[in-house]
């Protein structure tokens, strides 16, 4: 693959590695949130959670307000990164695993299931976000099953965040402008409370595409138009009893290549539309009862690709994943004279539903189900806690994967901290991992002769350890500040790791009755390699009154037990990316004014089949505006890949060939004004 770049090893991104080698600990402990503080913890949140999970605020991080890719904001946590130059293939790696090996929700609703490679895999716009929950690595069995590589959980806005104190009813208009791809959003956003116990939310957003370029000036080819729904409402009754339901809506269609990942491609563009629809109904109990905090809710989310050729193939076709399911959660805190406990139980149901439908005749559908039940206990001894946990779990297979089969399994999770010093904790986990055969690629699947049924597929298995040390220290020049520094090493194995074979375009199939390679099928397999994926994320964040800086480095690099092989990508090649350093700086020269410089800097990876991953040196600056004469106004303005590098997210899908790789966008400017009255 060709790159260019007039910016190698920056001195930032040289500053990043300086200080991550000097600085091994970490705290992610109960600061005040803070300008640069994109990764925020919670009070109540235990040690463990505070070190091995992340959270962004939309509101709190400006690159995420202008958002229009989830790698925009994401990128951030250490540990992950968004490939897909399009909205309608992006793609979340976590530690080298992808989506379809991490629970992905959207205020609780599962999002499952392949469509077509990862095109539509995650469909969401940024603007419906107000928060991004991240488990980098599945360290509690709380996650439930299909986490392997952890989770990643979209919130949505609520009404009680735009309402001001004693505010009744109130509006948001918000309108964007990218010069890159002439992207226009526009969005209105209409909040109340009409009585003391009830909110309602109205939300709706267009977002106008075209092509855009990348570095060297090559066609970024898209040209869509994207609508965006949310509706809430909720109730609070008898203090105790919360209850809300809500839709939400995503929708995209225009002209995309055949596969959204060669966006390089002039010659197969073609009209397509995706869209995601999910419903959701929850429900909240918690009274004046330690023992007694219980949540639930039950969904079902539909996602849709809708494909006309317009006479240039002869060929369409409707594929669709749905998930329905039901999650009830109880949270009980309980005082021993030996510690506290904080006791989690939970059961979660759901069915996840394929179906393809070619030249508007049904051409084949398939179903699988899962069923969880889980309980853990953080046990709190004064300076000591140790989270242990157990989850069961039944899967019933698809019937063209492996012939529905149904898998019973037990897993268990043990984690500890221990406060060393005053807000110094060092800690460890270790969690057994189990995902059960997935549902095929909604367009490959069949129910005719070309499809091989694995009646002999073993579920994916293995577990993830974890040790890692935090730290915070205050007063270090100022009386008010406060550098956090926290450290990860980690180690995931998984066993019988799942592959879907295809066949046709030259491609060796599998043999229609043994499964082995060499014949004219496709189907699920499992790989003969045992993976086992190493490596290390650190975090320094120092912040006083009106500056914060942020520096972070991760490195996840897979190895198979036979041949040293890394875990390929559903995208060619293989899932590891180079080592990535970011620097986020942030400034608030006075009230009104707040400034930021992200760099980002990822090292270059050779695959074993050849292929190299190119370094890439990316760097982004950005302020925010609210005039004291217009409180209720506020203006952003940003530059993004300021340099004009030409580079593909490792993420992305790479080639030697630059018709076959998915560029990232070229310099960026971004504008955009929000009115909250």
């Amino acid at each position: 693959m060709r790159t260019s770049s007039s910016n190698r090893l920056s001195p930032l991104c040289l500053a990043v590695a300086s200080a991550l080698v000097a600085q091994v600990a970490s705290a992610q402990t109960d600061t005040p949130r803070m300008t640069a503080q994109t990764i925020t913890v919670t009070a109540n949140s235990s040690a463990r959670d505070r070190a091995q999970n992340d959270s962004l605020y939309t509101e709190e991080y400006t690159p995420a307000q202008q958002a229009s890719h989830l790698s925009d904001f994401l990128e951030v946590v250490p540990g992950v990164s968004v490939g897909g130059t399009s909205s309608v293939n992006q793609r979340i790696r976590v530690r080298s695993l992808d989506d379809t090996n991490l629970k992905v929700s959207i205020d609780g609703a599962r999002q499952e299931g392949a469509l077509f490679y990862h095109m539509g895999d995650v469909t969401i716009d940024p603007d419906l976000l107000k928060q991004t929950e991240v488990a980098v690595g599945n360290n509690s069995v709380t996650l439930g099953n299909d986490a392997l590589g952890g989770a990643v959980a979209f919130k949505t806005v609520d009404a009680a965040d735009l309402l001001k104190p004693g505010q009744k009813i109130g509006a948001k208009l918000h309108a964007g402008y990218a010069s890159n791809n002439d992207e226009v959003l526009t969005s209105a956003t209409v909040f109340a409370a009409p009585a003391e116990n009830v909110d309602l939310l109205a939300y709706y957003g267009k977002r106008d595409v075209e092509s855009g370029e990348d570095g060297d000036g090559r066609e970024l080819f898209e040209d869509s138009k994207g609508e965006n729904i949310l509706l809430k409402a909720g109730a609070t009754i008898a203090d105790d009893h919360r209850i809300g339901a809500s839709f939400s809506r995503t929708e995209k269609k225009g002209i995309f290549p055949f596969r959204p990942d060669f966006p390089s491609r002039p010659e197969d563009p073609i009209p397509q539309q995706v869209k995601r629809d999910t419903y959701n109904v929850d429900y909240g109990f918690n009274p004046a009862n330690p023992l007694i905090d219980v949540s639930a809710n039950a969904y079902q989310t539909k996602t849709q690709i809708l494909r006309d050729s317009d006479g240039k193939a002869g060929y369409e076709f409707d594929a669709e994943v749905k998930t329905t399911g039901a999650k009830v959660e109880n949270i009980s805190m309980i005082e021993s004279r030996v510690g506290n406990h904080k006791l989690i139980a939970g059961v979660e149901h759901y069915k996840k539903e394929s179906a393809m439908s070619r030249d508007f005749a049904k051409a084949s559908n398939d179903e699988a189900k899962n069923t969880s039940v889980y309980l853990e206990d953080q046990w709190h001894l004064d300076k000591l806690t140790l989270t242990p946990g157990v989850r069961y779990d039944r899967y019933e297979s698809p019937k063209f994967v492996s012939d529905g089969k149904t898998y019973n399994n037990v897993v268990g999770a043990l984690a500890a901290s221990y406060e060393i010093a005053p807000n110094t904790q060092v800690f460890a986990s270790y969690t057994q991992l189990f995902n059960g055969p997935d549902l095929s690629q909604t367009i490959f699947n069949s129910d005719g002769a070309n499809t091989f049924v694995n009646r002999g597929l073993k579920p994916e298995e293995g577990d993830n350890s974890e040790v890692g040390i935090s730290t915070v220290l205050r007063g270090l020049t100022l009386d008010n500040d406060a550098l956090q520094l926290s450290a990860k090493y980690f180690k995931t194995n998984i066993e019988n790791y799942l592959q879907f074979v295809r066949t046709g375009g030259g491609r060796e199939g599998l043999d229609c009755n043994t499964g082995r390679p060499g014949g004219n099928c496709q189907g699920s397999v499992n790989s003969d390699e045992d993976y086992e994926i190493k490596g290390v994320e650190l975090a320094a964040n120092y912040t006083t009154n009106n500056f914060g800086m942020e520096l972070s480095y991760s490195r996840a690099r897979s190895e198979g037990d036979k041949t040293g092989n890394s875990i390929p990508s559903v995208s060619g090649g293989t899932a590891d990316s180079g080592d990535r350093y970011m620097v986020n700086l942030n400034y608030d020269p006075t009230n009104e004014l707040g400034l930021g410089w992200r760099s980002t800097y990822v090292a270059s990876i050779t695959d074993n089949n050849g292929i190299t991953k190119p370094s890439y040196d990316v760097h982004d600056v950005y302020m925010s505006y609210a005039p004291r004469q217009f409180k209720d106004i506020k203006a952003t303005l940003g530059v993004y890949n300021i340099f004009d590098e030409t580079y593909a997210n490792h993420s992305s899908r790479l080639s030697d060939s630059d018709a076959a790789t998915d560029f990232e966008p070229g310099r960026n400017i971004k504008a955009s004004l929000t009115y909250q009255f």
